[in-house]
């Protein structure tokens, strides 16, 4: 693929989104000025990082299935992003995260808010509740770019069942995962499904089936598209699962092992506890979820995943669901170079250090 098609895609998508948030502002402070913090803080979030890999796989799904280019799907799959930063501002909350892409977290932002303006009541609860009511609001606007995008009536209603069961998925995945943390599952098979379900399918299966139900792909392309967009989203969540044990905090944004330090049970830690010695699987399950983990805590822990063969595991199982994910492909005929952009973007998404 021409790298400027790439880049071309990305600035559409920044585009559409600009201009609906700028409408949304206006909504927003016609109810009143004190919103102003809210629109300001919610176009920072969605506009100021991010890879767009959502609305790509949704856009190129579209384009593979025989789709022609146009502003208005650029529109309807940028709607990805809304429900992303949905989730993105609720997990912070839940992980008592305090950064996101280097920045304060949304709550932290809110928080800080409180405390400079001196307002009554607790700081910390404050942040947490405008949080919450903000990545509602994403969510909120996720539908309504979809349905004003100028996307053919026939051509919505066939995308909006799969949009609809993607937050559906991805909201239950969150609590999977939470409720995994709680009763302390560790199990393989849980991380698996908390793997597909919180990140596997709304980043790629999901947005891939949503170009294609745009396009009225017939079932084989969604077949391959499914088998492919799981694989892909699942290594992607296992890449992001290393990278919050052993990523570089400049490159991440988030402090290093800090899912060690919020107790993520995730398939690393699975695998780490399943196949470390009796005595280390023990100092492991101690150590998550202590938010008083330092530097030299974190690195024990990790010297513990190595040690027990998890790491490797866990590249290996990623570099075979990238293999499958691309012979799903190798059957179809797509169109407009799908095949190399969706094969790129299977590598950048399982291959990534950020």
């Amino acid at each position: 693929m021409n790298p400027v098609d790439r880049c071309d895609l990305r600035a559409r998508v920044e585009k559409a989104l600009s201009v609906f948030l700028a409408q949304q502002r206006a909504l927003l402070m016609q109810i009143d000025p004190a919103l102003g913090p809210v629109a300001e803080a919610i176009e920072a979030f969605v506009l100021g990082g991010g890879k767009r890999l959502r609305p790509a796989f949704a856009y190129w799904g579209y384009r593979g299935a025989g789709g022609t280019d146009s502003d208005e799907v650029v529109a309807a799959v940028s709607a990805l992003e809304l429900v992303q930063g949905s989730a993105l501002i609720h997990d912070d909350v839940m992980d008592a995260s305090d950064t996101r892409r280097g920045e304060p977290s949304i709550h932290r932002r809110f928080a800080t808010l409180h405390s400079v303006h001196d307002w009554d009541g607790e700081a910390e609860a404050f942040g947490a509740a405008s949080a919450i009511l903000l990545g509602d609001l994403c969510l909120t606007w996720s539908d309504e770019l979809l349905r004003v995008s100028g996307l053919d009536p026939a051509a919505l209603l066939r995308a909006r069942p799969v949009f609809d069961v993607m937050r559906t998925e991805v909201i239950a995945g969150q609590y999977l995962d939470v409720h995994a943390q709680a009763t302390a599952d560790s199990s393989l098979r849980r991380a698996s499904t908390v793997a597909r379900f919180k990140s596997a399918k709304y980043t790629v299966e999901r947005p891939l089936l949503l170009g294609a139900a745009i396009a009225d792909a017939p079932a084989p392309v969604e077949a391959a598209y499914s088998r492919y967009g799981l694989a892909v989203g699942e290594a992607f969540q296992l890449r992001d699962d290393v990278l919050g044990v052993f990523g570089d905090p400049a490159r991440t944004g988030k402090p290093a092992g800090d899912d060690l330090r919020e107790g993520k049970r995730t398939y690393l830690v699975a695998a780490a506890l399943d196949g470390a010695a009796a005595d280390a699987a023990d100092r492991l399950r101690r150590g998550l979820g202590d938010l008083g983990l330092g530097e030299p805590e974190v690195d024990h822990l990790r010297e513990i995943i190595v040690d027990s063969g998890a790491l490797d595991r866990t590249e290996e199982r990623i570099a075979s669901l990238t293999k499958t994910a691309l012979d799903a492909l190798a059957p179809l005929d797509l169109a407009a170079d799908a095949a190399t952009v969706l094969t790129e973007l299977a590598r950048a998404a399982t291959h990534r250090t950020a």
